[in-house]
């Protein structure tokens, strides 16, 4: 199976106000946006508001880890709030609700260093919610190794570990950095998603990234979604850059 690669743009700024901007200005060139640690703890569910209002989708990562029941249960209130956001967006649109097709958070991910346990518990807290709300269950995917972790001997055997801990858990897929995806994907298949960060353009600073590739190369590795941040949002022209990434993967 061929795989579609699309970009997710990382929102790691500090206020609304330059979130808004940037869905504004990037939307619908780029349809899928992603809130970490530092945006939700600031302004939680209103920020979800914030990006999903015009349609876009987003990949909530605040990496769930901790004791099995906790983690099943944060998930399944992510579950509840995409669904209850999607409803307001799409009521806002003028929209039916029967209507929305799409969660506004559709993927969530959790730290495989939880363990078997912790993932199963993700994937059934996100399930139940789902089945409740008749919706279509967010993905979950599992990160593995920071993309700020240096290269070592046992790198891709640790992340490949993981993935068929992933795998085996009932997650979606991974997040794992380019130079690892071939061999992930080759262990796990064609239906298990690889989202990967440490994406730069050809000759752009790695920042304190040290597993990076270009999108070029992401696309080749067969990954699902690249993720960027800086390189767009910092840019003079955001929406160039993200046009141009995008044409890179889609033209390869």
């Amino acid at each position: 199976m061929k795989h579609s690669t699309q970009l997710i743009v990382a929102l790691d700024v500090d206020n609304l106000k330059e979130v808004e901007h940037l869905v504004n200005l990037l939307y619908p060139a780029t349809k899928i946006f992603k809130i970490g640690s530092q945006l939700f703890t600031g302004f939680g569910r209103e920020v979800v508001r914030a990006v999903s209002k015009k349609g876009a989708q987003i990949f909530l990562d605040l990496k769930f880890h901790d004791i099995p029941n906790t983690v099943r249960q944060t998930v399944s209130m992510g579950t509840l709030m995409a669904s209850i956001v999607t409803s307001e967006v799409t009521a806002g649109l003028g929209t039916k609700i029967t209507d929305a097709t799409s969660l506004a958070v559709f993927m969530m991910t959790v730290h495989i260093k939880g363990g078997r346990e912790m993932l199963k518990e993700a994937v059934r807290g996100a399930s139940e919610k789902a089945a409740e709300l008749r919706i279509k269950r967010p993905f979950i995917v599992g990160v593995t190794r920071l993309t700020s972790d240096k290269q070592e001997d046992n790198t891709e055997q640790e992340v490949l570990e993981a993935a068929k801990l992933a795998k085996d858990a009932g997650l979606d897929g991974v997040v794992c950095s380019v130079h690892e995806a071939s061999s992930v994907r080759k262990e796990c298949g064609n239906d298990f998603l690889i989202v990967t960060p440490g994406i730069r353009p050809k000759g752009y600073p790695s920042d304190d990234q040290s597993r990076v590739a270009t999108a070029k190369e992401a696309v080749v590795a067969g990954v699902d979604f690249i993720v960027v941040g800086r390189p767009i949002i910092q840019a003079k022209d955001p929406l160039r850059v993200a046009k141009d990434l995008v044409n890179d993967i889609s033209n390869h």
